[in-house]
This record gives C-alpha cells, sequence and structure tokens, in this order.
C-alpha cells in the first residue's frame, strides 16, 4: 500500500509517517521508483506508534516500547516499568497544572476586574508584592 493508504488506515498524517521512518522507527519497502510499498506489518506498527504517542509516551518510549512489542520472548515487568514510569510523569505533571491552577484562581477572584489600573494578577507576574 502506498503512504496515503496507510495514512488513511492509520490515521497518521503522512508527514508523520515519513517521520517516523527518517528516524527507524518503521522500514517500508521501496519499490523500484523508489516509492514507498507499505505492508500491513507496517501498519500495524503505525497504529501501535499512533496509540502509543496519544498516551504520551516519547519517542524513545515508543521505539523500546515497538522492540518490546515485537520481541516474543520480552518480560511483560520490562511493559510494565515503562508504563509505570509514564503514569507517574503524567501523575506530576497533573499536580503541576493542579498548582497553577489554585494560584490563578486565586489572582483573577482578587482582581476587581474593574476600570481601576490595579490588577493582583498582573503585580504578581511582575514579582511585586500584592497587599
Amino acid at each position: 500500500m502506498n503512504i496515503a493508504e496507510v495514512a488513511r488506515r492509520s490515521g497518521l498524517p503522512p508527514k508523520t509517517i515519513r517521520y517516523y521512518e527518517e528516524i527507524g522507527l518503521i522500514r517500508p519497502a521501496r519499490s523500484g521508483n523508489g516509492y514507498r510499498a507499505f505492508a500491513e506489518a507496517d501498519l500495524h506498527k503505525l497504529a501501535f506508534l499512533g496509540r502509543a504517542r496519544s498516551l504520551g509516551f516519547s519517542i524513545e518510549e515508543c521505539r523500546t516500547l515497538l522492540a518490546l512489542w515485537e520481541d516474543r520472548a520480552r518480560a511483560s515487568a520490562d511493559v510494565k516499568r515503562i508504563a509505570r514510569q509514564h503514569l507517574s510523569a503524567i501523575d506530576a505533571k497533573i499536580a503541576e497544572l493542579e498548582g497553577m491552577r489554585a494560584t490563578l484562581a486565586n489572582l483573577v477572584s482578587c482582581c476587581a476586574g474593574d476600570d481601576r489600573p490595579d490588577c493582583p494578577i498582573l503585580a504578581d507576574l511582575a514579582g511585586e508584592a500584592t497587599s
């Protein structure tokens, strides 16, 4: 199948598919005229990569997970370790976002939002103490 067909079936843009080839995540065959010729196995890899990326795994994590997926002698503990580390990173990001939200919500509630120029939001951004 050509790149348009594999893009349609995998749900990934052709640019992403070309990038994945460039960095060695997939290796489609090439026809005599140089066109990519994707096999069903390539489609499965692309679907795998698309799902892993949608869960926020990095390219390097995807590379490792793809290698584990292809290795039938793998230990599921290796896969779980990667997923657990990624989950911890997501939890840390959520905590960071919750802190940001709480700070911003407090600033918004402290701002009168009227015609006066004083604004605790701008004061905080500027590092100025508010009273």
